[in-house]
């Protein structure tokens, strides 16, 4: 889905319109805008910039008057209690958090946590469900709560009843909080941080699924003008109803259209005054990359997977390096093209997502006893073992092609080669085994390919072996100094960030370093004699308040990047981090 995605964007080819917009004036303040949604009795249509010229001629002396004007309650009605799936997608939007970290924080909720005297509690039902079914007893013991937190006003007059979907399996119940004995604030203390926010999550959606609707005024006023309609529309909130507690989030983080927007009160005829035109170049969009949250969507919309298997298969393809995230949207590795088009070429029947949702169909089948195990089987495998017979004897080899390249090994004169592993494409000497030499390589329009030269920063250190600039360069752990005379002295050290470890008597440097997954931690350069190591970043400041030698820089989804002193009982912060 994902290579589909990147195939799609690539192909798109923008379309530019425009949009024209009128602020306009009645006798009642406040002006208001309205946009131009039809011209000569049809949809709006305005694709360069001579339409929107010969648009605007027309409307630059023309009168604009009210033709409609209608007003109507509008409601909104609250989510049904989490999904799996749900779950994914909002703790996503809402917390940052991946599905597989949602997933590892929602089991230690259900299998309990220590809240002191008590000691282990179950804090939610099981997370692994894709029903909406919520107990009788659940039902009664959230009115309660509903009718003495927050009144009467906010309690349907009977329970609110979610239909699951199609092929939900009823075996268990939403996510909800086990109990409301235990609310979020009271038990915080016992909690961590993720805890805290997913339990809290949990427990908002819950109750709010059970409260009343919110409850607008929706306004809508249509304007006429030579020959054109304008349309303004505004909601202003009567009653909040669940949305005191909780609003769902969304995938585009875009406001609702006129929500909230205040209009005046207008009258049909009334001739309204214009005060400027504005119209905009626009261009149509590509659709846009998976995000965790949407590709979660995406999966459940085309029946694949179970909730189970959502956390699983997002983690796998970014393990395997078939798809990285960057900037919280999936973009597919070369790796991940290459593998998706040979398993499409080669097993056309198997990648294909009707079949995929047509076995999970199947699967549900089988468990109510309509299908029979073994017929389904030997009806797959049928066709399945022709595909891997003809892939076997036809699929390409990638680990085995070898491309050449025109360069030369600088180290024993054998012919360069393109080959694949496990990161991607990468130029390696013919003469392998006798020969490792490698190195990254970059490739132009042409399709020439040269050396990719390392990337180095010079320092004003002085090599200790040759007296040379030492340079920062970028090796398998991380960044390090290396001597800027290699290979002619080879002499390196850690890189260090000029923080010294705050372990008292160490006397080593913090610097920076690399997990074995590739996480970026910065720890002392004495290891294993000092063990000190901290994920946020030290910066070599003194701390403005109190004096400490150096301050963290920490990153929040919220506040963004942000600096804190070091020392653990002074309360120095920044909201963000200055720029350099």
């Amino acid at each position: 889905m994902v290579c589909d995605r990147e195939e799609e964007i690539r192909n798109f080819v923008p379309e530019e319109y425009w949009n024209i917009t009128a602020l306009l004036e009645g006798s009642e303040p406040p002006p208001f805008e309205a946009r131009l949604v039809k011209v000569d009795g049809k949809k709006a249509r305005i694709s360069n910039s001579l339409e929107s010229e010969d648009v605007l001629k027309r409307l630059e002396s023309a009168p604009f008057i009210v033709a409609c004007v209608e007003k109507k309650e509008a409601r909104r009605n609250p989510a049904p209690p989490f999904t799996t799936s749900k779950l994914q997608q909002e703790a996503s939007r809402k917390l940052r958090f991946s599905a597989k970290k949602t997933m590892s924080v929602a089991q230690k909720l259900y299998e309990g946590i220590e809240l002191g005297k008590e000691g282990p509690v179950g804090l939610i039902t099981y997370m692994r469900t894709d029903s909406v079914r919520i107990a009788e007893e659940a039902l009664s013991e959230v009115r309660r709560y509903i009718l003495e937190a927050h009144g009467k006003e906010y309690l349907p007059a009977k329970p609110k009843v979610f239909k699951s979907g199609r092929n939900a399996q009823e075996a268990h119940e939403a996510i909800r909080p086990a109990s409301l004995n235990y609310r979020p604030f009271d038990i915080k203390p016992y909690l961590t941080n993720d805890q805290f926010r997913l339990y809290q999550l949990i427990w908002n959606r819950f109750v709010a699924s059970q409260m009343n609707p919110a409850v607008y005024d929706r306004t809508t006023i249509d304007i006429e003008a030579a020959n054109t309609l304008f349309r303004a529309q505004g909601d202003v909130m009567k009653f909040p109803g669940f949305m005191t507690l909780y609003t769902e989030g969304k995938d585009d983080n875009g406001e609702e259209n006129g929500a909230e927007k205040a209009l005046p009160d207008v009258k049909v005829g009334e001739r309204l005054k214009l005060l400027s035109l504005k119209p905009e170049q626009k261009f149509t969009e590509p659709p846009p990359r998976f995000t965790e949250a949407t590709l979660v969507k995406e999966l459940e919309e085309k029946g694949i997977g179970r909730p189970s298997t959502y956390a699983t298969i997002l983690s796998t393809i970014q393990e395997r390096d078939y798809a990285k995230l960057d900037g919280g949207r999936f973009h597919p590795t070369e790796l991940g093209k290459l593998v998706t088009d040979l398993l499409v070429k080669n097993f056309p029947t198997i990648l294909d997502v009707a079949f995929t949702a047509g076995m999970e169909n199947q699967l549900d089948m089988i468990e109510e006893g309509k299908l029979k195990r073994i017929e389904s089987l030997q009806k797959f495998y049928s066709t399945f073992e022709k595909d891997l017979k003809k892939a076997k004897s036809e699929m390409r080899n990638v680990k085995k092609e070898e491309t050449p390249t025109g360069l030369v090994c600088e180290k024993c004169g054998s012919p360069m080669v393109i080959k694949w592993g496990r990161n991607g494409r990468f130029i390696a000497c013919s003469g392998y085994p006798k020969c490792r030499n490698t190195m990254n390589f970059q490739e132009d329009e042409n399709g020439a390919i040269t050396q990719k030269p390392p990337a180095v920063t010079e320092t004003d250190i002085e090599c200790p072996d040759c007296g040379r600039k030492m340079v920062v360069k970028q090796g398998k752990f991380g960044s390090f100094l290396g001597c800027s005379g290699y290979p002619e002295c080879r002499f390196t050290m850690p890189f260090s960030l000029g923080v010294k470890c705050p372990v008292e008597g160490c006397g080593g440097q913090v610097v920076e370093k690399r997990s074995r997954k590739g996480k970026v931690f910065f720890g002392c350069s004495r290891y294993p004699e000092c063990s000190y190591a901290t994920w946020d970043k030290p910066i070599a400041e003194p701390c403005p308040e109190c004096g400490a030698p150096f301050i963290f820089e920490k990153y929040n989804a919220k506040k963004g990047r942000y600096r804190v002193c070091s020392n653990p009982s002074c309360a120095y912060s920044t909201a963000k981090a200055p720029t350099s």
